[in-house]
């Protein structure tokens, strides 16, 4: 039996870039709460993240280190499986919000990225940049992302 890829196709032109202020501090709010609850004795970098679903719902997590580096995962990463663990696979994705305790440009990494995308090909990040607070759609952060039909 032949295995075929089929990738599902976004319609991406309809894409919102706005969400309600208050939201979005909502959601920066959770994660430099979360953010506390890091355990990075390697980096001493502590990272938090907050997402909003398309139910409303926030969900939060924190970046967990391990001294097998291969094995830390992400905040970002934490936060969406905790969604998942809750709700179930059909998790849908509106915002993300990631923080950190240094104050330093810190957007989600390539691995997160993806993630976001899986389950929220149309959201919004917000994060730190290099001059000051930031927000980007998904796609402009990771423009050849992909999902499984």
């Amino acid at each position: 039996m032949a295995h075929h890829v089929i990738f599902s196709k976004i319609d991406l032109a309809m894409q919102k870039t706005k969400l309600p202020n208050v939201m979005r501090e909502r959601l920066l709010r959770a994660a430099r709460k979360v953010m506390k609850n890091a355990y990075a004795p390697f980096s001493n970098f502590k990272v938090g993240a907050a997402i909003l679903t398309s139910k409303g719902q926030v969900f939060v997590g924190c970046n967990v280190e391990n001294a097998s580096y291969g094995m830390t995962n992400c905040a970002e990463r934490t936060a969406i499986f905790s969604a998942i663990a809750k709700d179930g696979p059909k998790l849908e994705i509106e915002a993300v919000a990631v923080t950190n305790d240094h104050g330093t440009p810190c957007s989600p990494c390539g691995a997160c990225r993806q993630v976001i995308y899986e389950f929220g090909p149309r959201a919004i990040v917000f994060y730190q940049g290099k001059k000051g607070p930031k927000q980007s759609l998904i796609t402009d952060l990771f423009p050849e992302g992909f999902r499984f039909k």
